[in-house]
């Protein structure tokens, strides 16, 4: 029965592993399809597998690592069409960005319910813009030491890498982690209101991100509207459809970016997907507190309510809640 056990633990986690690998390396391909050369780097504006292997983390805890490192493996000998010292070099930067940022957000006591600000924050600054530079760091390195790439365009590539990592995560890991708590839809849920949102989003997100008469902050109203009304289950979808074309427009040079060189294109694609990200998490997380906040006072109020009711039976009904005359003849 022992054995039984340890053989079905076995098969769990080697099924865990492929199944990481598995969606790390679909995440990739789709970032691939907008890939930019920066100094001749193969560069991404937004790398969704690092969202992946960040939210496979923390759903399944630290034991998901071989298959984020797996993943990768597949998808740099894909890109280069060779194995070598330095495709490992590039999969450990790869596999550690993402269990660097884990471990940090562990420490600091993030919650993956992100029903708090602090843990939106901690996501943003801790699992993105901090532990992206690892795998930054270690693949712009590994580039330049190969001679693939020239030290006068470490810092560019760099930039590039590190700022597509940062928004695979800001964008792809909160929208995991809203899907990880998805329940079964109700009558009463607003999918009127849901399918509107929906259409206005594509809609506009394709004329801001496609017009020349640079009008990509029509997208912000968008979010505010998803955050307000649907919290972090309406704006993470809005931030990743918005990032997406936006990327499709910084690679194509369409749009706003039109006429940019591919640095400039990259970095103004960088600022623009934070700014949704940022907007997107920041202000459903102060939506959430607050509903949150409201839902505690009422329950507290119920319960001063049985306690009135048992200490004085019968009272309850005509004291809880008072009446508008009431409060009016007590004036």
């Amino acid at each position: 029965m022992i054995r039984s056990e340890r053989t079905g633990r076995a098969a769990a986690a080697v099924l865990r592993t492929l199944a990481v690998a598995a969606a790390y390396c679909a995440a990739g391909g789709l970032g691939l399809i907008e890939e930019v050369s920066v100094h001749g780097a193969v560069v991404t504006p937004l790398w969704p597998p690092t969202g992946i292997a960040l939210g496979a983390l923390i759903a399944l805890g630290p034991g998901a690592w071989p298959g984020v490192a797996l993943g990768s493996l597949l998808v740099v000998a894909t890109l280069s069409g060779s194995v070598t010292l330095s495709t490992f070099v590039v999969v450990a930067g790869n596999t550690a960005a993402p269990l660097c940022s884990y471990l940090m957000l562990r420490r600091a006591g993030f919650r993956g319910e992100l029903d708090r600000l602090r843990d939106r924050v901690l996501l943003v600054f801790l699992g993105a813009l901090a532990g992206m530079t690892v795998s930054a760091t270690v693949g712009a390195g590994m580039l330049t030491i190969d001679g693939k790439l020239p030290q006068s365009g470490f810092w560019p590539v760099w930039a590039a890498w590190w700022s597509g990592d940062a928004m695979g995560v800001l964008v792809v890991t909160p929208l995991l982690l809203v899907l990880r708590r998805a329940r079964l839809p109700r009558p009463g849920d607003r999918w009127i209101e849901a399918s509107a949102l929906l259409v206005v989003s594509v809609a506009v997100a394709l004329v801001a991100t496609r017009s020349s008469l640079s009008m990509i902050c029509l997208v912000f109203p968008l979010i505010i509207w998803a955050a307000l009304r649907f919290q972090l289950a309406g704006s993470a979808p809005c931030a990743l459809l918005v990032s997406v074309l936006a990327a499709t427009a910084g690679a194509e040079g369409a749009g706003p970016f039109e006429g940019l060189a591919i640095v400039h294109a990259m970095v103004s694609l960088a600022v623009f997907n934070g700014c949704v990200a940022l907007t997107s998490l920041l202000l459903a997380a102060v939506v959430t507190e607050q509903s949150n906040v409201r839902h505690r006072i009422e329950r507290a109020c119920e319960e001063l309510a049985e306690v009135v009711e048992q200490l004085a039976p019968g009272r309850t009904a005509a004291a809880w809640p008072p009446s508008p005359e009431d409060g009016l003849e007590r004036r």
